[in-house]
């Protein structure tokens, strides 16, 4: 199956026309036709089921037949990540935590932070490219880029947890991840959270945690941290 994407997309909808990129690519690259079936999805949960009734390259039309929603995963994962110095790592990151599943993803700027610059416009191509590749009918929020104090005042329900590289009394984060629950994570820049804000986020009642013996980059970090909490709730 090949999953299509249009946010406008909703069930009150019968048919949908494409844009004339999409509709290049659905008939002069896929080599689509009239009654061939399409499934569509919003990003919030609904696929569609559709037949093409207008085959053009320049304007592909087709027929809603059928929608279902499906089912939301039993938790709500959002990452806290500073963008990696290398940006390439900081987009493999956001394709793999979407492959994997996750929620929600804010970028922070930390201390140490290296990188400042968010390409939110090429964040969210590549979050709609691999949910579209995963079969993956939820598009993940791509939240905007916040000061990490900023972020850490804010108000967060579930469970609060720090990763940090300190040695200090740190808790394994898969042992203390429970099933069926929001979980916020926060993943510090390749320099680490400083003390200052390791103690901050303590004090606002994150939880610091260790994610395995060894070092690990941030956007490994953040993955480790995604698939953990995906596997306590398989």
């Amino acid at each position: 199956m090949q999953l299509f994407f249009n946010s406008e997309l909703s069930q009150d909808k019968d048919q949908i026309q494409f844009s004339k990129e999409e509709s290049k690519h659905i008939i002069k690259v896929l080599r689509k036709s009239i009654g061939d079936i399409l499934h569509i999805t919003n990003g919030k949960g609904v696929l569609f089921t559709s037949e093409i009734i207008i085959a053009d390259q320049k304007k592909c039309v087709s027929k809603i037949t059928s929608s279902e929603i499906k089912p939301k995963r039993n938790y709500n994962l959002h990452l806290a990540v500073a963008p990696t110095k290398m940006n390439d790592r900081f987009e493999w990151f956001l394709e793999k935590a979407t492959e994997i599943g996750i929620d929600s993803i804010t970028p922070i700027f930390c201390e140490n932070s290296e990188r400042r610059i968010i390409k939110t416009e090429r964040y969210e191509k590549i979050l709609l490219s691999a949910m579209k590749q995963s079969l993956n009918c939820y598009l993940p929020i791509l939240n905007d880029p916040i000061n990490y104090k900023n972020f850490i005042a804010q108000k967060h329900d579930g469970l609060l947890y720090v990763a940090h590289c300190e040695e200090s009394n740190r808790k394994s984060l898969k042992q203390e991840l429970k099933p069926k629950q929001n979980v916020i994570i926060l993943i510090g820049p390749e320099g680490d959270f400083s003390i200052k804000e390791i103690d901050l986020a303590i004090q606002s009642d994150y939880i610091p945690v260790t994610l395995g013996d060894t070092r690990l980059r941030t956007e490994t970090a953040a993955i480790v941290a995604c698939h953990s909490v995906a596997f306590v709730n398989e």
